[in-house]
């Protein structure tokens, strides 16, 4: 309990640090553009009604989850692949340092001309930026699968899709994870850019719409909201990590207590 208390602590006191200095440094601000905290968190309430809420910020969150999807199903199919055959690797590894090195926002334009200016543009933007994390750390840790781990399981006969989910991907989920922990900021990003271009919902159009009507407080609290929103992913993802890699872990801390 005392641990948990002292994580806990550790949780809301910087956050809380630097509300504190938000608050004071903005409290007697006469900027337009850096009004005070006090006068954001006035707004707040009722620039973010439920309705607002389900129009906006639903919408958001379900492009996001749909192209983080998307993202994480083919980098780990793909990389499991590259990562698992030298020659597919060769093959397939300046293609992919070509790809890797442009800018998800810069396809912007291109993807309009093939996927138009819906929902499907913007669910496919967060999917290209998404899968460079997810593919490439999926690739190096299957390459770095214990290679006598793997031999084990080939002498007890498991082989096919039972040696990939019990030995190859798990021995590669850590790393795995890591990507997919990089992919989600990418994507919260690329979620608010693409609503940008041609949208008619969504947080990043609703905060581009009160900059240009110099709404200058509702704009803030827009940033707030992804703010909060990014909070909230993170802790969700955190839970379902600790979950899934329990084992590992409860590994390190196992190998941390030995002498």
């Amino acid at each position: 309990m005392r641990l948990f208390l002292l994580r806990l602590f550790f949780v809301v006191a910087l956050p809380a640090l630097l509300v504190a200095l938000w608050w004071l440094a903005s409290d007697g601000s006469t900027n337009v553009y850096w009004p005070p905290l006090r006068t954001i968190l006035r707004t707040f309430p009722d620039v973010w009604t439920s309705e607002r809420l389900r129009s906006d910020l639903v919408p958001s969150v379900l492009r996001l989850l749909a192209g983080y999807a998307a993202a994480a199903v083919g980098g780990v199919a793909l990389g499991t692949v590259i990562g698992s055959y030298r020659r597919v690797r060769a093959v397939c590894e300046p293609v992919l340092e070509f790809l890797r090195a442009v800018p998800p926002p810069v396809l912007v334009p291109v993807i309009m001309l093939f996927a138009g200016i819906g929902d499907t543009m913007k669910i496919a933007v967060i999917a290209s930026g998404c899968v460079w994390p997810i593919l490439l750390n999926t690739v190096e840790g299957v390459r770095a699968v214990d290679s006598v781990m793997a031999e084990t399981a080939r002498s007890y006969g498991i082989t096919g899709l039972a040696r990939l989910r019990s030995v190859v991907l798990r021995a590669a989920s850590p790393q795995i994870f890591a990507g997919l922990r990089q992919a989600l900021s990418i994507g919260i990003i690329l979620m608010v850019i693409s609503e940008m271009f041609a949208a008619s919902n969504g947080l990043g159009f609703t905060i581009v719409q009160f900059q240009r009507s110099f709404a200058i407080p509702d704009m803030w609290t827009g940033i707030l909201v992804l703010g909060l929103l990014g909070f909230l992913l993170s802790v969700v993802f955190q839970l379902v990590e600790r979950r899934v890699l329990g084992w590992y872990h409860g590994l390190r801390a196992v190998s941390r207590r030995s002498p």
